[in-house]
C-alpha cells in the first residue's frame, strides 16, 4: 500500500511539474513576431486629464504634426471639457486630416497594429488609478507575455497581457489607431475604413477622406 501510495504520489507530482513548465512557456499569437518595440513614437509626461493630452500628443507627433499636450488643452476644451474628452480627441484628429481607425475588443488587434509599426492609444483602467487613463501601445514581448505602453509619467511602462486585458476591458474596450488617408491599417476591415473616411469629411477634412477612399480601392 506504501509503494503504491508513492507512486500515485510521484505521478500527481510529475503532472504538477508538467503543466507548471508548460505554463511558463506562453502560447505564441499565431501570425505575430515575438517581439515589437516602436522605438521613434515620441512621448511626453503628464497625468493631466487621465493622460488623454499626453496620449494624443504622441500620436499626432508620430504622424508629423508639431504638438505637445499643452498645446491642446484649448483645442479639447480644458479645462471644462473633460466629460466630452475621448469625442473631442477623435474630432481633433479628424479636423488634423487624419482617420480614426477604432479596433476590435481583442489583444491580438492591438499587436497586429503595433507589428505593423502603428501606435495604438488605448483607454485601460486599475486599481492603482482612481479614474481610467489613457496610453500608448508601443510594443508587446511574446516569450514575457508584456506590452509596453507609454502612459502619463511612465514613457516605459511594462504590463502583463492578461493585466492589459482586464484593465482594457474594465474601461469599454476603446483603442484607435490614428493614420493618414495613405496609410491603411493591418487587417483592415473596409465598411470600418469608410466608415472613418466619412467622419474625417464630416469635419471638414473631404480630400483627405477621399484620398482615404482611393487607397482602400486600389489595394490590392
Amino acid at each position: 500500500m506504501r509503494l503504491r501510495s508513492n507512486v500515485t504520489t510521484s505521478l500527481l507530482l510529475a503532472c504538477a511539474l508538467g503543466l507548471a513548465a508548460c505554463s511558463g512557456h506562453p502560447t505564441k499569437l499565431a501570425g505575430l513576431p515575438e517581439r515589437v518595440e516602436l522605438n521613434g513614437v515620441p512621448t511626453f509626461r503628464s497625468d493631466a486629464y487621465q493622460s488623454g493630452p499626453t496620449a494624443l500628443a504622441s500620436m499626432l507627433s508620430q504622424q508629423g504634426i508639431v504638438m505637445t499636450p499643452g498645446l491642446l488643452d484649448k483645442p479639447l476644451h480644458l479645462p471644462g471639457g473633460e466629460a466630452n474628452l475621448e469625442r473631442n480627441m477623435q474630432v481633433l484628429v479628424r479636423e488634423y486630416g487624419l482617420m480614426v481607425y477604432p479596433l476590435d475588443a481583442k489583444l491580438t488587434a492591438v499587436l497586429a497594429q503595433v507589428s505593423a509599426g502603428y501606435p495604438v492609444m488605448a483607454r485601460i483602467s486599475g486599481r492603482f488609478w482612481s479614474e481610467p487613463r489613457y496610453v500608448v501601445v508601443v510594443g508587446f514581448n511574446q516569450r514575457k507575455s508584456t506590452v509596453l505602453l507609454s502612459s502619463g509619467m511612465d514613457r516605459r511602462l511594462l504590463m502583463g497581457f492578461s493585466d492589459f486585458e482586464s484593465a482594457w476591458k474594465g474601461a469599454g474596450h476603446w483603442a484607435i489607431v490614428t493614420q493618414r488617408p495613405s496609410q491603411l491599417p493591418a487587417n483592415v476591415d473596409a465598411q470600418r475604413w469608410r466608415d472613418a473616411a466619412n467622419a474625417t469629411a464630416q469635419a471638414g477634412q473631404e480630400q483627405a477622406a477621399a484620398q482615404a477612399l482611393k487607397v482602400l480601392a486600389e489595394r490590392k
